[in-house]
C-alpha cells in the first residue's frame, strides 16, 4: 500500500489516494470496534444500490494501524464547486437535497438504529439531570421510521464524477431512523460552518421536496445538537449545547 499521496485529513484519520484505491488509515489507538463498524456500514448501504464507494479490504499496517480500502472516486466534492461557483448555488442546492432525498427512500434493516444512537449519546452529555430526562423524552415521543440516515450529510461527503455522476461518502454515521432528524444534523453542520443563510435556503428547499413541516426539522434540533455535542470539538460543543435550550421556533 502506498500512502505518499494524501487526499483528506480528519481527526485522527488520514485518507491517501493508493491507485484505484482510497485508504482511510486510522490514527494508532482507534477503536477496533468503530473502525469495523464503519465499514460494515458502508458494506450493507453498498447493497441498497446508492453510488457510494465499495469497502474492498480491512487490514493492518506493519505498524498495527488500520486501514479501510475502497473505490477510489475521482472528481470534485460538493463543497468544492459550491466554493469555486457561488452564482450556482440554488442549482447546487437541489441536487445536495435530491440526494439526501433518495438516501431517505433507502432501507437497510440491519444498520443500528438512530434513536438507540441518540439515546446513548444524550446520555453522555455534558447536561444536567432534568435536561437530559427532557431531552430522552422529547426523543422517545417522535415517530419511528427505517429510513437509511447518513448522519453526516454535508457537501464536502458528496463527489461528483467528470460525467456528472454524484458518489456519497463516509457512511461511518449511518442509522436506520427518523430522516428529520438526518436533516436537523445537516442544518447544524451548515450553522458550525457559520452558512446559516444557506442552511435556512437548504432547509427550506428540503421542506418544500418533501412535505415535511420545518416545525417538526425544527423538534429535532435540540435532540441532534445534544447528541452530537459528545464527540465535537470543545468550540463546537459549545455551539451545540447552546441549540439545546431551544424549544420554541417562530
Amino acid at each position: 500500500m502506498k500512502l505518499d499521496q494524501i487526499i483528506a485529513e480528519r481527526t485522527q484519520k488520514t485518507v491517501y489516494r493508493d491507485g484505484d484505491r482510497a485508504l482511510k488509515v486510522f490514527a494508532a489507538g482507534y477503536s477496533k470496534a468503530d473502525i469495523l463498524n464503519e465499514a460494515l456500514n458502508q458494506a450493507r448501504v453498498e447493497e441498497t444500490g446508492l453510488n457510494i464507494p465499495r469497502v474492498l479490504e480491512v487490514t493492518t499496517l506493519e505498524d498495527g494501524r488500520w486501514v479501510i480500502a475502497s473505490d477510489y472516486i475521482e472528481g470534485e466534492t460538493l463543497a468544492q464547486l459550491m466554493e469555486k461557483n457561488p452564482d450556482k448555488l440554488e442549482e447546487y442546492l437541489e441536487l445536495f437535497v435530491d440526494l439526501q432525498l433518495t438516501v431517505h427512500e433507502k432501507r437497510a434493516p440491519y444498520l443500528n438504529k438512530l434513536k438507540d444512537k441518540m439515546n446513548m449519546k444524550i446520555s453522555r452529555a455534558e447536561l444536567d439531570a432534568t435536561t437530559r430526562y427532557e431531552l430522552h423524552t422529547r426523543l422517545e415521543g417522535m415517530k419511528k421510521h427505517t429510513k437509511v440516515c447518513h448522519g453526516d450529510f454535508n457537501p464536502s461527503n458528496i463527489i461528483i464524477k467528470a460525467d456528472g455522476t454524484p458518489y456519497i461518502l463516509d457512511w461511518s454515521h449511518a442509522t436506520q431512523g427518523n430522516a428529520s432528524a438526518d436533516v436537523a444534523r445537516t442544518y447544524l453542520l451548515f450553522c458550525l460552518q457559520g452558512k446559516e443563510d444557506v442552511a435556512k435556503k437548504y432547509l427550506d428547499l428540503f421542506c418544500k421536496k418533501s412535505d415535511t413541516a420545518k416545525q417538526y426539522v425544527q423538534k429535532w434540533l435540540p435532540i441532534v445538537a445534544a447528541s452530537q455535542s459528545v464527540k465535537g470539538k470543545p468550540e463546537e460543543r459549545q455551539f451545540l449545547l447552546s441549540w439545546v435550550d431551544v424549544v420554541d421556533y417562530e
